[in-house]
């Protein structure tokens, strides 16, 4: 099973992350780990944090020599920041300053001080912060290269950010490299023109805005994930990880809840044969009964307005229970390119640990082996 954890603050010393379960020999790259890292920072409307950080990461166990020992692999990424958040944040000696009283609608401070028994809600934020998600884009851009070998890829981008929407539909892999240019990340580029229009426009307002991402697979073989057990279902586990996501408030795959709408002829993909079997549409998103079909793997997710307002929304201390504006920390008037770039990490994680499970074994060759069997067995059924 592929497993991961994170630890690490918004304005800590580094983000860490341990990766289990990875077999060995798999070739990695270290350089395409920070290639994804630098993508999770682009965008039109991201704050001052990102003119500041320069993610990259430093893997510390669990690789030599550019291959995979299948031993336990550890990252860290530095937060560039920490020099300024030193004495504010240290593990052994740490000041009151930046001390925050005043939860903010929307984030997990008043809960989380609630929960933990936190008279400093800045403990909350720190860790529940979307900073932690450039630990994960790193452990997704390792598992997309775990996948690389069996003809496995993967691609995102936003397809709505506010009321804009971006016009192109087609699930195809150039569609997802295009967008790689985009300050948006749309593959239209009138709706990207839009889009950046109305950024702006919120940005001025003292406001945030968010949107639609969309994450797809290519070249999944039909079998992964399972019927027999809900947890075993592949579209329940992508569902999850995309839900784990900060700001998420929504997912669907395929045509999701549009098929609410339809009857059942617009909605299921009928079934030929071509020298093996093939669907003319992928309303399903590429998963029929929690496994994948062999179609594309199509999955999209809602991302609401990040909740820090520089005209800060109403609020109250937890000291003195008066009402108070809430607390602002730097933040981003829109992050859905981002949020694009975090899904499909998530997304490649489920599906590499979807793809062990099924044809697993202790090192590359096992897996090959496993995968071709597998393979030449239902091109005969």
């Amino acid at each position: 099973m592929l497993r991961y954890f994170t630890a690490g603050e918004t304005h800590g010393k580094c983000l860490t992350v341990i990766i289990e379960g990875v077999p060995a020999g798999f070739g990695i790259s270290l350089e395409k780990i920070n290639e994804a890292l630098a993508e999770r920072q682009k965008g039109y409307g991201r704050g001052g944090r990102m003119l500041i950080e320069k993610d990259t990461a430093e893997i510390l166990s669990g690789i030599r020599g550019g291959v995979t020992l299948g031993s336990p692999i550890a990252m860290r990424i530095e937060n560039r920041d920490w020099k300024n958040w030193e004495n504010i944040m240290g593990t052994e000696e740490a000041n009151g300053e930046k001390r925050v009283e005043f939860p903010r609608p929307g984030h997990a401070d008043l809960t989380g001080g609630m929960k933990y028994g936190h008279r400093d809600l800045r403990n909350v934020l720190e860790r529940a912060s979307a900073r932690e998600t450039a630990a994960r884009v790193a452990v997704g851009a390792l598992a997309e290269q775990l996948m690389l070998p069996f003809g496995i890829t993967f691609g995102s981008r936003a397809v709505s950010i506010g009321e804009v929407e971006d016009n192109a539909d087609a699930c195809k892999p150039e569609l997802y490299e295009r967008v790689r240019t985009s300050p948006v990340r749309f593959a239209d580029e009138k709706a990207a023109e839009a889009a950046m229009r109305y950024i702006d426009k919120v940005k001025e307002a003292g406001e945030s805005c968010g949107g639609v991402v969309e994450a797809a697979v290519f070249g999944v073989p039909a079998g992964l994930g399972s019927y027999v057990q809900y947890d075993r279902k592949l579209d329940a586990r992508l569902a999850f990880a995309a839900m784990s996501v900060q700001a998420i408030k929504g997912v669907e795959i395929g045509m999701g809840f549009e098929a609410a709408r339809l009857s059942g002829s617009a909605v299921h993909d009928e079934i030929f044969y071509n020298g093996g079997y093939e669907r003319e549409t992928n309303r399903a998103g590429g998963i029929e009964g929690g496994m994948s079909n062999g179609e594309p793997i199509v999955l999209r997710a809602a991302m609401k307005p990040i909740p820090t307002q520089y005209n800060p929304l109403r609020t109250v201390s937890i000291d003195d229970k008066r009402p108070h504006a809430a607390s602002v920390e730097r933040s981003d008037a829109c992050a859905v390119p981002a949020c694009a770039v975090v899904i499909q990490a998530v997304t490649a994680v489920e599906i590499a640990n979807a793809f062990f499970e099924k044809f697993g074994g202790d090192c590359m060759e096992d897996i090959k082996a496993s995968y071709r069997a597998y393979m030449d067995r239902i091109k005969s059924f």
